[in-house]
Formats: C-alpha cells, sequence, structure tokens
C-alpha cells in the first residue's frame, strides 16, 4: 500500500519549518538554555527583570517565570489560556518552571502533549475514530482531530493528562483509557502564528469495544466520526483537512501496522522525521 510517499512527507517538511537559531534570542533560565524569543520582545523582557547579554536573554529566577507570563498576558503581548504547563530545559529531568500554556511559543519553549488513536476492530479491518474540531476553537478551527489529544498541565503525567482530556473531550470512563498504550514519542518545531512550536507528543492507542460511542463533552468537538483506516491513510496522504501534528501521529500508526512499509528505505525516513531528524537547527 505504501507507493508514492511523497504525500506524507509534505507533512514532516510542514511540522519541521524552524530554522534555530534563525535571528532569534536564545532564552535561559539561570544557567541553562530554555527556548528561542524574538528581538522584538527584548523591551518587554528587560522591563520585567531579564538581562540580555550577546545573543540570549536570561532569566535568574526560574520561579518568576509564572508571575511574569501572567503580567505579559495582562499587558497583551500574547491572549492567556488561563493554563499552566511545566518548562522543562530538559525532558528527562524534573521541570524547572510554570507559565500559562498560551506563552510557551512566545518563549520558543518545550511543551508536551498526549494524542490517542482510538482504534475498533471489525471483520473487514481497522477502524479509527476521529473528531471534528469546534469552529470556536483558537487553534485550527474545523480541522479533523484524533479522538483525544490535548496538552499536559502542569503537574500532570502523560497517561494522567490523557484519562483527563479523554474523560473532558469524549466522555471516556478512566478505567478503560487506563487500558490505552503508550506507543510513541514525536518531535517537531515549527513556525506558527503564536510563535514557536517546540512540541513533544506522547502517542496512545486503545483498541475500543464495537458498541463504543463517545460522546463531546466539553464544547470543543463539533462531532466524532469512526471511519476505516483506509479512509484515514487517503485523507493524510491527499489532504489538510486534519490538524498538522494529528498528521504526524497517523504517519506513525500507519507504519506500525504495515500500511506503509517502515523496512523500505523511504518508511525509515519517514520514521526518522518523526523524530525531528528532519528539522533544521541551525542557520
Amino acid at each position: 500500500m505504501s507507493r508514492n510517499l511523497d504525500g506524507f512527507f509534505r507533512h514532516i517538511a510542514a511540522c519541521n519549518t524552524a530554522v534555530l537559531p534563525g535571528g532569534r534570542l536564545e532564552f535561559r533560565l539561570g544557567a541553562q538554555p530554555a527556548g528561542w524569543v524574538q528581538p522584538d520582545l527584548l523591551p518587554v523582557l528587560l522591563r520585567h527583570g531579564m538581562t540580555h547579554a550577546g545573543n540570549s536573554v536570561t532569566l535568574d529566577d526560574s520561579a518568576r517565570l509564572e508571575q511574569i507570563g501572567e503580567a505579559m498576558a495582562r499587558e497583551g503581548v500574547y491572549r492567556s489560556h488561563h493554563e499552566l504547563f511545566d518548562v522543562w530545559t530538559d525532558m528527562d529531568q524534573p521541570p524547572v518552571a510554570r507559565i500559562d500554556r498560551g506563552a510557551l511559543p512566545l518563549f520558543g519553549l518545550m511543551a508536551a502533549g498526549v494524542h490517542l488513536n482510538g482504534l475498533v476492530r471489525r471483520p473487514d479491518g481497522l477502524y479509527l475514530w476521529i473528531a471534528r474540531r469546534s469552529m470556536t476553537k483558537r487553534l485550527d478551527p474545523g480541522k479533523l482531530d484524533h479522538l483525544v489529544a490535548g496538552g499536559i498541565p502542569a503537574g500532570h503525567t502523560a497517561a494522567q493528562a490523557l484519562i483527563k482530556e479523554a474523560g473532558e473531550e469524549a466522555s471516556l470512563p478512566p478505567e478503560l483509557v487506563a487500558r490505552a498504550r503508550p506507543t510513541a514519542d514525536i518531535r517537531y518545531a515549527l513556525d506558527r502564528p503564536e510563535g514557536l512550536r517546540r512540541d513533544v507528543l506522547h502517542c496512545f492507542e486503545l483498541e475500543l469495544p464495537p458498541d463504543f460511542v463517545p460522546t463531546p463533552a466539553d464544547g470543543e468537538v463539533e462531532e466524532f466520526r469512526l471511519i476505516p483506516l483506509q479512509e484515514a491513510y487517503v485523507l493524510v496522504r491527499d489532504t489538510d483537512e486534519f490538524k498538522f501534528n494529528v498528521n504526524l501521529v497517523l504517519i506513525d500508526l500507519f507504519l506500525r501496522t504495515g500500511m506503509i512499509d517502515p523496512a523500505t528505505p523511504e518508511g525509515q525516513r519517514l520514521r526518522r522525521g518523526l523524530t525531528g531528524w528532519h528539522a533544521p537547527k541551525t542557520d
């Protein structure tokens, strides 16, 4: 089924547009690099007690980042999400600070999220539950999405965030979501209207009962649909109907199910692309 994979490679490229530093200033928390900021933000950062030397901006006391983020939202620098996210300098280490979710791209900070492939096995093959994002969503309104997907709030593990999002978005009971298995971590760095997105997606898979029907619970989803996995394959390959990062998670699913042969050179390139290998890192 693999054949021409150009339609999949374009999604890898589209999610790895960031060139670093790309004229940005390195943002440091204490002695540790944490993100990247645009030079035109410098006057605001200096006003909030940060220091500028060479090509970097430093906040010595990382505990102040949350307070500074709140002040910048009040000043209209960005639009607050009223949801705190953890801030890392290294995702293999504990977080060093917290900040409003809306400020993460502004500072080019790493962010983490969860995505769930909700599958149903039928005699004629695998089916995938998909969602249509509400037209009132701030980002990518009306796009197709996963059954469950969302950012990881401060203080939550990926598994905890998945259970939380699944209940809020699709009314999935916690005991069912707890059976989901982790399948991949996907990384990318891209420029978006909201700023520099440096995301890590923790991907999960859950085989659902044939009679299960998700119910929108929080107003973020217009509708849920169950479609053949083959239809999802064509949608990803030939269209931009899915939200930008959902395409990457589905490419991983196609590789794992053999719809895209992972042993071919093209399949191996796609796999590397999902880990950020494709992303340009420097000017």
